[in-house]
Order: C-alpha cells, then structure tokens, then sequence
C-alpha cells in the first residue's frame, strides 16, 4: 500500500469513530501532518456560553495523533500524554486544529497541535507524547 493510501484509510478510520457521530469533525492526513476541522455548536458550551475545553483538547489531540499515525503503517498509535494550553474562547465559526510531528524515534513521537479560529487567531496550543501499539491496524478498527 501507497502513503497515500494509507492517509486515506486514517481518514476513514477517524470518521468512522462512533464519538466522531457527535462531534462531526472532518480530517485530512499528510505526511507528518493532519487538519481536523468542526463548526462550533451551541451544544458544544459550557455555562459561559464559549465552546468547552474538552473540544479544544478534542481536536488538538485528534490532529496531533493522526499526524503522528500517518508515519506508522502497520499500528495503531497511543496517546501517552499530552498538555493544553486554552488562550482565547471561541462561540462561532469553524475551528481548525493542525498537527505536526516534531520529533520522532525508534518508540515515542512528539506532536504539537494548534487550534484556530474562523478568523485565523490561535485559540489553544497543545503538544503530546505518542508511542506505537502492538493493535494492528486492521478493518475492525475502520482502517479501510
């Protein structure tokens, strides 16, 4: 299988996700790199009527994860730990959250993320620690 392949079946394995039912976010994976991109919704808030820091930590873990996975062929990748920073609230518009490997070796990756707003501010930053698994990628996971 091609790279390009392989960035295809990530994108698919991510929409498949059933927590991806409710968030409706959309993904592009590239080599070292992946956007993910939702509109923010009222359901969404928190009682300030700003969107939650749970999706901020959503889509900067999701992009940098899936940067991450796109130089992993063969597994599944895992999350070991990862740190936000939130710097602006948000309670419209698209948000974008972009992911780059940073570093990688033999067993850890470290990806950074950050997440904008409609109007190209940044609205939270994150970077994590990523290890690979012994879960085959595999169509039960949706990686078709």
């Amino acid at each position: 299988m091609n790279t390009e392949e392989h960035y295809r079946r990530l994108e698919r394995m991510y929409a498949a996700a059933p927590v991806n039912n409710y968030f409706a976010p959309s993904m592009h994976v590239s080599e070292g790199q992946a956007d993910v991109t939702i509109t923010a919704r009222p359901d969404f808030f928190h009682a300030a009527n700003a969107v939650h820091g749970l999706v901020y930590f959503k889509l900067l873990d999701d992009a940098a994860f899936f940067a991450v996975s796109s130089l992993v062929p063969d597994v599944f990748v895992l999350t070991v730990s990862f740190n936000i920073y939130l710097t602006r609230p948000v309670s419209a518009g698209e948000l974008k959250a972009t992911g780059r490997v940073v570093h990688r070796s033999q067993r850890l990756f470290i990806a950074e993320s950050e997440l904008l707003n409609a109007e190209g501010q940044e609205v939270a930053r994150g970077s994590g620690a990523f290890m690979r698994s012994t879960i085959a990628l595999s169509p039960e996971l949706g990686y078709v």
